[in-house]
């Protein structure tokens, strides 16, 4: 009987650890991040709203609740679940996995709509379909293959079109189709594709201002003119037809040293804000919720991504334009601290403004999405 007892002890022993302490476990593997870092105004504070959230991206919220996040490299697809309503998500669920850069996700009509590199897809009745790991309905697989600058950030405007970015296939370069270096728009069905703006070398975040309607949008400027130049930009296309510029000119007055002799600056429409130079603005949103001070309302949330080739590194951070009616009067920075030194140990990349107010950010690098709310001190 003594033999016995010490096997069924160590036994017992794991069965303890991993079914009835798995906080325990989970500390063992997960290092806990250094929020205390992150530097806020007064009032607000930062949390882990979900972990366990490899490379997530682009964010979207569906009518019941459910988060829906894409990837960059992870070619994974989450549905992330608040069940308890305590604010932490409980639940992250791989709806989908094996897919090219699903950077980009929408939701309209019970359906998620994700936009792969060459491929917009759609997963109907999702909300019903976690796990059921569903096929989905190819809306068009006839965008450009391209992988460089081919992520992208979809939306659904005010006019009920989806909204496609193209990415410019190279650093600089011309190219005779003219969808690159653009925004495009659709039907939700994928038909009607056309082109919204021109000269756009990388946007992979916007956003239409809650009263007039007009799009708002980032754009990542060129690389290799050195640490200073071009600066990247928040921009401003109020109507159809808009071109902003690339490759021919950069930031509104910054003649390209290759394509620059070829067209005047004067020919193309200027940004609304410059933001600093590789900084990497990816995410933004106005924000219109009710849980920050007033101030806030309808003032636009910048994620930056930081700088990846500048000798100093810059950006990781969340930026404010703040606006008086439809225009821009300042930019500021709203949370910073995922910078230490010359180190990053995350990389803010989406926004979200949830239903209660508070802000989500997503982190590439870290693998978390952040909860950032406000409390009347």
């Amino acid at each position: 009987m003594k033999k016995r007892a010490l096997p069924l002890l160590i036994s017992f022993s794991v069965l303890i650890v991993f079914f009835c302490i798995p906080a325990t476990v989970s500390a063992i593997f997960h290092k806990p991040l250094p929020l205390q870092t992150i530097k806020l105004p007064p009032g607000f504070s930062i949390a882990v709203y979900a972990d366990n959230v490899p490379n997530v991206r682009s964010m979207t919220l569906s009518p019941g609740g459910i988060i829906f996040a894409g990837t960059r490299k992870e070619g994974k697809v989450y549905a992330i679940l608040d069940q308890d309503k305590d604010n932490k998500a409980d639940k992250v669920i791989v709806l989908a996995k094996g897919l090219t850069m699903p950077n980009g996700v929408a939701f309209r009509d019970k359906a998620l709509y994700v936009a792969e590199v060459s491929r917009i897809l759609r997963y109907d009745d999702i909300e019903n379909r976690l796990t059921q790991k569903p096929k989905p309905t190819v809306v068009t697989d006839r965008l450009p293959s391209d992988r460089a600058h081919g992520w992208k950030y979809i939306a659904f405007g005010p006019d009920g079109l989806l909204y496609v970015p193209i990415g410019a296939p190279c650093n600089i370069c011309e190219r005779e189709d003219p969808r690159y270096a653009s925004i495009t728009r659709m039907k939700a069905n994928g038909e009607d594709h056309e082109i919204f703006a021109r000269g756009i070398r990388n946007s992979v975040g916007f956003d239409w201002h809650p009263l007039t309607g007009e799009l708002w949008f980032t754009n990542n400027g060129r690389d290799w003119l050195g640490d200073d130049l071009p600066p990247d930009t928040l921009n401003h296309a109020p109507k159809q037809g808009l071109h902003f510029g690339f490759p021919y000119c950069h930031a509104g007055d910054l003649p390209d040293p290759d394509f620059g002799a070829k067209r005047d600056c004067a020919e193309f429409t200027g940004p609304a804000v410059k933001l600093g130079p590789h900084v990497a603005p990816l995410g933004m949103k106005f924000y219109t919720g009710t849980m920050f001070p007033k101030e806030y309302l309808h003032q636009i949330f910048i994620a930056e991504h930081g700088s990846w080739n500048r000798s100093i590194p810059i950006g990781y951070r969340i930026t404010l334009v703040r606006f008086q009616g439809n225009t821009p009067t300042d930019f500021e920075i709203f949370a910073e601290g995922w910078l230490q030194g010359r180190k990053a140990w995350g990389r803010p990349v989406a926004l979200l403004v949830m239903p209660d107010g508070a802000l989500l950010v997503s982190d590439d690098k870290a693998g978390v999405i952040y909860r950032i709310s406000y409390s009347k001190q």
